[in-house]
């Protein structure tokens, strides 16, 4: 089935014959959100998620179901807490959500828009310290190199510094293995975002978190965990039916970073999928039933 690409980032919902040990449990909240509702005291209540995170004995943690999902079921869905356009699509996009612009404005093509007065106001938590400063040679690091995770650690450490993030709002993911020539590329990259705000002036305080140790340690977290957003260009309702037209009209906007949606395990024949219908919110679906446990 055509959609089934759309997980090569999915999880690992299988009932595994190991025994796991409950790692977290969730309850909804504005990171993510059941499609199921809660119970008969509040029948409009989303209720919490069908799922929990446990570990595994030789795949780290995992998600499982605490009930049975039906094929075609929403899981939940979840927020970026971190996200970023593409460098090919800034100025067609969002730069909060990344939603697709109705129009775009060339006279205006060196500045960045966003879908909503709602979107201008949570960019408040990393847009302001981003205009400050001049990030053409970062850009243009990335651009020649085919990097769009740097991007992300730039969003984070303006995060950081408008206090809209902690320094370790990352931590509890698990960091990919890098090779020398990974650390060495990565180490250019902290230069040049340093050098970016210093030249900004922006010292002292504000900057005691950005080091090299940091900046690679993010990096090396969103290596493994972050999705490529590629909006599926249809109707939530109409996805199951019209698959191949949904394939073909989807489009690459730029990356995000997960909490919940990071804690599934990969695997070729997965028994869900990620979707992203208009903007960089995730919407985890079964495409399979899937047993409790």
């Amino acid at each position: 089935m055509g959609l089934v690409r759309y997980s090569r980032w999915a999880s690992r919902l299988k009932t595994l014959n190991s025994q796991t040990k409950p790692l977290l449990s969730f309850s909804s909240s504005s990171s993510f959100s059941s499609a199921t509702t809660a119970d008969n005291e509040n029948p409009g209540r989303p209720g919490p998620p069908p799922i929990r995170v446990a570990l595994t004995e030789s795949f780290g943690r995992g998600v499982f179901a605490t009930r049975k999902i039906e094929t075609g079921e929403l899981i939940h869905t979840a927020k970026p807490v971190l996200s970023h356009p593409s460098l090919s699509t800034i100025h067609k996009v969002c730069y909060c959500c990344l939603r697709k612009l109705k129009t775009t404005d060339s006279s205006q093509a060196q500045r960045v828009s966003f879908c909503s007065d709602e979107c201008q106001r949570q960019a408040k938590g990393f847009h302001d310290m981003e205009m400050r400063a001049d990030w053409s040679a970062y850009d243009d690091y990335c651009r020649s190199r085919g990097l769009k995770y740097p991007l992300l650690v730039k969003r984070l450490a303006c995060m950081v510094m408008s206090r809209a993030a902690f320094a370790n709002l990352l931590d509890i993911l698990q960091p990919a293995s890098l090779s020398p020539e990974m650390i060495v590329e990565m180490e250019e990259g902290f230069g040049l975002l340093r050098s970016a705000f210093e030249n900004s002036n922006i010292t002292g305080e504000q900057m005691s978190f950005l080091t090299k140790q940091w900046y690679i340690g993010v990096l090396a977290r969103i290596r493994i965990n972050a999705f490529r957003i590629e909006l599926v260009g249809a109707l939530y309702d109409d996805l199951l039916s019209s698959l191949a037209a949904s394939i073909e009209s989807e489009a690459a906007v730029g990356n995000a970073v997960y909490m919940l949606p990071s804690f599934y395990n990969h695997d070729c024949d997965p028994n869900a999928h990620i979707i992203w219908i208009e903007n960089a919110d995730a919407r985890l679906k079964a495409l399979r039933d899937v047993d409790e446990g």
